[in-house]
């Protein structure tokens, strides 16, 4: 079954989740965490008091009355808000308590919020019996709620009497008067009261059927008073998350996947297994607490595993985990397992028949999953009860399609909106910057890409720093990555193999942007297994694929790449792997202090730099990458080209390849673009890996070279050639060539014929090439053709031939074209 994958939102979504669980909006860094209902006359100097002073002692924020309030806020309003931000609420039934129109009051308001936002209640009986609480009776029956009751019932039996008088004959005045004046004393208008007292009557009762501790003669308030305090500790400890302290953009991914939990939901009984998937430092954690905060109260049983990676490295690593799942969900009761198999048993007897809200946070390998019995059998159902919600993240997208989660959630990078609020709240604890600070937040808040752990990190960083020490870091950001950042993103490196780690580097360095065929041909070219491991990457949300097949990676992780490789060896930039920056560069070649540990580098000079360098400065070096643009070189190149794979020489000088660049033998690609070549080589030795040549934008080249001696080209791009009359007809024995990008080359008229009997060929782009009138006839033999641009030239006719290519082919331009052909028309 493949999982649904839908896009994480930008913007805020108006899409809600009709799900039988109540929703809540998420809790907010609460000011209380306890709201204490009590009548004050009865308790206040003395049982409550004695719990509020403990409870406080304990480090629990707690809510008491209202002195602690603003003059001028309006109490009633501001109560109820605190009562709906508060995680645990006690309630002290005391002998008066239903005297006080106000405790009723916030009585109804805790019910409704233990019933709609999963608030814990516990209700505490001094010197009241439960059930008398529950059925107003014995002193629940003396106060005002109760006479006014018993008034009431009065009131309507006197009624019923007068109805019968007659038969009863007897005289009722005098009890009629009674029961009126006790009817008006005790409840005003029974219109205007009515159902306030229903609401009462109904929290009163569900209040008193909740366990809680009775505070009868001979029980010790203290002892009472230590256990209150214990189970409020623990209540707090297994409720509501710690969300993030500004949560931009959060509630709009938890909106959609709730959403999604609803639509892949068939059956109320089916397991819901979800993935959030993403980069290091996205969100995946802040939007699985805020899943589990709107979720939990509708499940008897819960657990949250935190950073499941890091936990499975420990000394007890796998069955830690076991155990920590099972005591979540089995309190009070501890089972501990001494073997993994042991408890994977343990976890399927115990949890099979539950119906449980489990978060597996931050998993990185199927043996966690497996130790955690996080699996679904052929009925969809697995290790857990029916209508359990499983909700798993992860860095590796491959994880959760082998698991076959109903959902696959992506949590992308933030819209730049939403990147500088959360950058502002950190920053300025505002929602925008302050004047005189927008430009220098827009150049930080780019810097992080929309990655939410930087905003934060460097939030903090900048909060209460004057503008001289913004620009200052933000000079120093750019050569020296922030090492907060980088440690969490490292993780993600950490854990490849060193096929992955070359790779992983060869790109962050100088492959970002490049086709992803050409990369995998070039870093197969330095016998790396470049294809599986590229997918590998692209699961654990460190590469990504461009609409037009780039690969591309986020600056952070660029930079963390960059950063491992410089601190290869800090302060001696010869001996690193890798040589990007400018100035090391400079440094190395200009000192001659190259070493065989490079075998990479790539220096950007500027189209007007005229600044050379001397070809032995790189004699010393083992280069398998070198893009040397618009860099003049002196000397013979022989020294340094054997071992290449990758030669990239955009703007080129020279009008003729020197053979000494072409003697290596191992060149998989050749980048030439924006060249001064007027013809490419005179001769070559058999460059029998060479598959990629790309000398687009070379202005002055006449001519094609002589592919004789490249047998295995497989992509030949010549854009933009505006002198390029005529292709080479030894093409023709290109047997594996798949591309030909031809596009803007204003000169050329025809193709050799020898290139229409290439089978291997599966796109040719002839866009722009205003020149070109006619198409071989024998074009019909490209059995492996695809797609045909040919937008902008002069082909006014089509050769009946390709009519057997049309079934599968994709060519521009084709309304304005005449077919030769008296077969149906394929549009």
């Amino acid at each position: 079954m493949k999982p649904w994958e839908p896009s994480s939102p930008r913007s805020s979504s108006s899409s809600s989740f009709p799900s039988p669980l109540p929703s809540s909006s998420p809790p907010k860094d609460w000011d209380y965490d306890v709201f204490l209902n009590f009548r004050g006359e009865d308790t206040r100097h003395g049982f409550t008091d004695h719990l509020y002073a403990a409870l406080d002692g304990a480090g629990i924020r707690t809510f008491r009355d209202a002195e602690g309030l603003r003059r001028g806020e309006d109490i009633e309003q501001k109560l109820m808000q605190i009562i709906e931000e508060c995680r645990i609420s006690l309630i002290v039934f005391s002998k008066r308590y239903g005297d006080s129109r106000w405790c009723l009051h916030e009585l109804v308001k805790i019910m409704e919020c233990r019933r709609t936002r999963g608030q814990l209640v516990f209700p505490i009986f001094y010197h009241v019996d439960p059930s008398d609480v529950r059925h107003r009776r014995r002193s629940f029956a003396m106060t005002s709620l109760g006479k006014w009751e018993t008034s009431l019932a009065a009131f309507n039996d006197l009624r019923e009497a007068a109805f019968n008088f007659s038969a009863g004959g007897r005289s009722w005045s005098n009890d009629l008067r009674e029961a009126a004046f006790n009817f008006s004393a005790g409840g005003r208008s029974w219109r205007w009261r009515n159902d306030g007292e229903r609401s009462w009557r109904n929290a009163l009762r569900e209040a008193a059927s909740l366990s809680g501790w009775h505070l009868g003669i001979d029980v010790s308030e203290v002892e009472t008073i230590k256990c209150i305090v214990k189970q409020v500790r623990s209540g707090l400890n297994t409720t509501y998350l710690k969300e993030a302290k500004y949560p931009v953009g959060i509630v709009q991914h938890v909106e959609v996947i709730s959403k999604c939990l609803d639509d892949v939901r068939s059956d109320n009984n089916d397991v819901r297994m979800v993935g959030i998937w993403g980069m290091a430092g996205i969100g995946k954690t802040a939007v699985a607490k805020a899943i589990y905060n709107k979720f939990y109260h509708g499940f008897d049983s819960r657990s949250f595993l935190e950073d499941v990676r890091e936990t499975a490295k420990g000394l007890r690593g796998l069955t830690a985990l076991q155990e920590s799942l099972l005591s979540d969900v089995l309190k009070p009761t501890k089972i501990e397992v001494g073997k993994v198999d042991i408890g994977i048993n343990v976890i399927k007897q115990q949890l099979g028949r539950k119906k449980v809200l489990v978060i597996f946070d931050d998993v990185n390998d199927q043996e966690q999953l497996d130790a955690l019995a996080c699996e679904r059998d052929s009925f969809g159902q697995g290790s857990f009860g029916q209508g359990s919600i499983i909700i798993i993240t992860t860095r590796d997208r491959l994880l959760l399609q082998q698991l076959q989660v109903h959902l696959i959630y992506p949590i992308r990078e933030m819209p730049e909106g939403s990147a500088l609020e959360l950058f502002s709240r950190h920053a300025f604890r505002d929602l925008w910057p302050p004047l005189g600070f927008s430009d220098l937040s827009r150049s930080v808040v780019a810097y992080c890409g929309g990655l939410p752990l930087a905003l934060e990190v460097l939030g903090s960083f900048f909060f209460g720093k004057e503008k001289g020490a913004w620009k200052c870091t933000l000079d120093k950001l750019k050569r020296f990555p922030d090492a907060k950042i980088q440690s969490r993103l490292r993780i993600s490196y950490d854990a490849m193999d060193w096929n992955q780690k070359e790779i992983f580097l060869h790109i962050s360095c100088f492959l970002i942007g490049m086709d992803k065929n050409h990369a995998i041909q070039i870093l197969e070219g330095c016998d790396l297994s470049a294809e599986s491991d590229i997918s590998v990457l692209l699961h654990r949300s460190l590469l990504t694929v461009s609409e037009k097949n780039k690969l591309m990676m986020h600056d952070l992780l660029r930079d963390m790449g960059r950063e491992v490789v410089r601190l290869e060896f800090p302060a001696l930039p010869e001996k690193r792997s890798r040589l990007w920056h400018q100035a090391d560069i400079i440094d190395v070649l200009t000192e001659d202090s190259g070493t065989k540990k490079t075998q990479g580098l790539a220096l950007n000079w500027l189209r007007s730099d005229k600044s050379s360098f001397s070809t032995e400065s790189f004699g010393k070096m083992r280069l398998k990458l070198l893009q040397l643009n618009y860099v003049q070189l002196t000397g013979d190149c022989d020294k340094f080209a054997k071992k290449l794979r990758w030669l990239c020489l955009r703007g080129f000088s020279k009008e003729i390849i020197r053979n000494e660049f072409l003697n290596g033998g191992n060149l998989v690609s050749i980048d030439l673009r924006y060249s001064n070549l007027v013809r490419v080589w005179e001769y070559s030795e058999e460059l029998k890996t060479l598959k990629i040549l790309n000398l687009s934008h070379s202005h002055n080249l006449t001519q094609s070279p002589d592919f004789s001696n490249l047998p295995n080209l497989e992509y030949l791009i010549l854009k933009d050639c505006k002198s390029l009359s005529e292709i080479h007809e030894s093409v023709g024995r290109l047997e594996r060539l798949a591309v030909v990008n031809l596009k803007g080359c204003i000169m050329l008229k025809d193709l050799p014929k020898s290139f229409y009997e290439l089978q291997s060929v599966k796109t040719l782009v002839l866009s722009g090439c205003s020149g070109f009138a006619n198409l071989d006839e024998d074009i019909g033999n490209m059995i492996s053709l695809r797609t045909l641009l040919v937008n902008g030239t002069s082909i006014t006719e089509i050769p009946s031939s390709v009519q057997t290519l049309l079934p599968r082919l994709d060519f521009s331009s084709r309304d304005s074209l005449k077919q030769q052909t008296t077969g149906p028309s394929h549009d």
